[in-house]
């Protein structure tokens, strides 16, 4: 197997566990290898540090998948991963009224680049490296093994792949994937559009903040902006919210959210569904709710873009504060990887301020239990939503 040294004031990173190893921390890369060789890692005293695939000559050189030296790397190797990833979320999120749930999440289940998502008996894979892709074949044939799903449907049509010079590829890997499929969460149901679907079909990131929703949403006016396919209207139905409106840009996540809706047999006339803009609908709103869902999608998609997203971030809660009514409750959430949390709780803050409304906190959420983080993999770090309480609106004085 290769092995590349990593210079000595370097290898704190890999000993510490950081999956992730930069083309400068190696005293030499040889050409012409490549994408997916397995590599070991040693630092100049010849001491072994780890075990990876060579990915790139640029930026992130060597993704870790482990740490033990003479582990071959073949279908075996990703059956172990694999069945170690699926025994956690088997322990702690499998239940017999949950059935949809993340499997594998890349770096932090050390197969770096892969996604595995799980709905019901079929799975949706994403390859988001070329290394990882390299090793298609062996990460299929050890799914079926372990897993032993009905199909397994490749939604590897992230823009992220464009990084890695990579194409976006969609479709059928093995057995059969309806166009829907019916899945339970936290005994609720809900119809999954993997094939065309955002993300994998549905955000499995947010199944405890959709439950933590239920609480706050008893007789309740609500409102479910960029609500997709109604996860959090339905949780709020079942809270027992008496009025939800759920708005979103896209005509045929609306149309499904009516039917996640209906199959859980809640009143539909307790519902209303506005395609529409849902910052122009903030600015221009004239009623007031008892609880506001924020749930944008990522604003930040890059470095360069973060003052802009920033902005609007701030923009929808300032909105949002100020349709929401005394004491109301707001839930707002970001995904963007580059806001950090103390960041995303700033802007809330200067929004609060703009809108004249004093907030606190009642609790604070990051990834969900099977979205998984290796603790030293701040790179990994996503997810943030706050539920937060929203005093009266105070007279503020203009200077």
């Amino acid at each position: 197997m290769l092995t590349l040294t990593v210079k000595q004031d370097r290898t704190g990173p890999v000993s510490g566990f950081h999956p992730w190893v930069f083309s400068g921390a190696f005293k030499f890369i040889p050409d012409n290898i490549m994408t997916g060789t397995p590599v070991n890692l040693k630092d100049e005293k010849d001491n072994f540090l780890a075990k990876g695939y060579f990915n790139s000559y640029s930026q992130i050189a060597v993704r870790i998948w482990g740490y033990e030296k003479d582990e071959d790397i073949n279908e075996a190797f990703f059956s172990r991963r694999i069945e170690r990833a699926y025994g956690i979320r088997k322990r702690f999120v499998e239940f017999p009224d949950t059935n949809a749930y993340r499997i594998v999440n890349g770096e932090s289940d050390l197969l770096p680049g892969l996604i595995v998502d799980r709905y019901a008996d079929f799975l949706v894979v994403q390859f988001h490296t070329r290394g990882i892709e390299s090793w298609k074949k062996e990460i299929i044939s050890a799914l079926e093994r372990v897993i032993k799903p009905l199909g397994i449907y490749e939604r590897s049509d992230m823009e992220a792949r464009g990084i890695e010079g990579l194409e976006k590829k969609k479709g059928l890997l093995t057995g059969s994937v309806p166009e829907l499929i019916t899945i339970w969460e936290n005994g609720l149901k809900f119809l999954v559009d993997v094939r065309n679907g955002q993300k994998t079909g549905f955000f499995l990131d947010q199944r405890d903040k959709r439950r933590a929703l239920m609480k706050y949403a008893d007789r309740a006016s609500l409102l479910n902006t960029f609500s997709y396919t109604g996860g959090f209207s339905v949780y709020a139905l079942a809270g027992g919210a008496d009025h939800v409106i759920s708005i979103d840009s896209s005509e045929p996540a609306l149309e499904l959210a009516k039917e996640n809706i209906r199959i859980n047999g809640f009143d539909i006339s307790r519902c209303e569904f506005i395609c529409g803009d849902v910052k122009n609908f903030l600015r221009n709103g004239k009623r007031t709710f008892d609880v506001i869902v924020l749930d944008p999608p990522a604003f930040i998609k890059d470095r360069k873009k973060k003052k802009e997203g920033i902005s609007g971030y701030r923009g929808i809660n300032e909105g949002a504060l100020k349709i929401l009514a005394p004491d109301g409750i707001l839930v707002t959430c970001s995904c963007s990887a580059h806001l950090r949390f103390e960041e995303f709780r700033y802007l809330l803050s200067e929004a609060g301020l703009r809108s004249g409304r004093i907030l606190t906190f009642l609790e604070t959420y990051t990834h969900g239990i099977d979205h998984i983080q290796l603790v030293p993999f701040i790179e990994g770090e996503y997810l943030k939503c706050f539920f937060v309480s929203a005093g009266s609106r105070l007279q503020t004085t203009e200077n």
